[in-house]
C-alpha cells in the first residue's frame, strides 16, 4: 500500500498544481480589495435567520479556491480528450469570473438582487462544472461537492439580505 501512494505523489506535478491552486486563490483574493471597506456591510445590514458570523467567510472561501484548484488540477492533468478538458476548463473559468464580480456588485455597488441573480448563475455554472470535472476525474469532481453547499447558503443569505432590507 505504502508504495502505490509514494509512486502516486511521485507523479503530481507540483509546479502545475501549484499554479492551478493560485488561479483561484488570486481571483478570489482580488475582490475583497476591490470591494475595500465596503465588506463592513455585511454586519450592518439585517442578516437572515442562521447567518453565519463574517470571520467564516473568509475561512471557507480560502477552502473552496484550494479545493478548486486541486480539482482543476486533476482534470488538466488527466488522459482525457483535449475538448473535455478543455471544456470543462472554460466553464471553470465562467464560474471564477461569477465568482470574482459577485462581490463588487454586492459589497461595493449594494445590488442586492442583482448578486442574488448572479449567485445563481453561478451555482447553474458550477454544477456544470462539477459534472464535467466528474466524468474526467471522479476526485475533481466530488472535491465541488462544498462549493455547490456553499453557494446554495450563500443564496439563502444574498436572498435574505435583499429581502430584509
Amino acid at each position: 500500500m505504502e508504495a502505490k501512494i509514494k509512486f502516486k505523489l511521485e507523479k503530481i506535478n507540483l509546479k502545475k498544481l501549484l499554479i492551478c491552486i493560485l488561479i483561484p486563490l488570486i481571483a478570489g483574493g482580488l475582490p475583497p480589495l476591490i470591494v475595500g471597506s465596503d465588506i463592513k456591510i455585511y454586519g450592518t445590514v439585517i442578516q437572515p435567520p442562521l447567518a453565519p458570523p463574517s470571520w467564516l467567510f473568509p475561512l471557507m472561501w480560502t477552502v473552496l479556491y484550494i479545493l478548486m484548484g486541486i480539482s482543476l488540477y486533476l482534470v488538466r492533468s488527466s488522459n482525457a480528450d483535449d475538448y473535455s478538458v478543455k471544456s470543462a476548463t472554460n466553464v471553470f473559468a465562467v464560474q471564477l469570473f461569477l465568482n470574482f464580480i459577485w462581490s463588487p456588485v454586492f459589497f461595493k455597488m449594494k445590488l442586492f438582487l442583482a448578486a442574488f441573480f448572479i449567485l445563481i448563475a453561478m451555482l447553474v455554472t458550477v454544477i456544470v462544472m462539477t459534472v464535467r470535472f466528474y466524468k474526467i476525474s471522479k476526485p475533481a469532481g466530488l472535491l465541488q461537492i462544498p462549493y455547490i453547499i456553499w453557494l446554495i447558503i450563500a443564496g439563502y443569505l444574498n436572498m435574505g439580505i435583499y429581502l430584509l432590507n
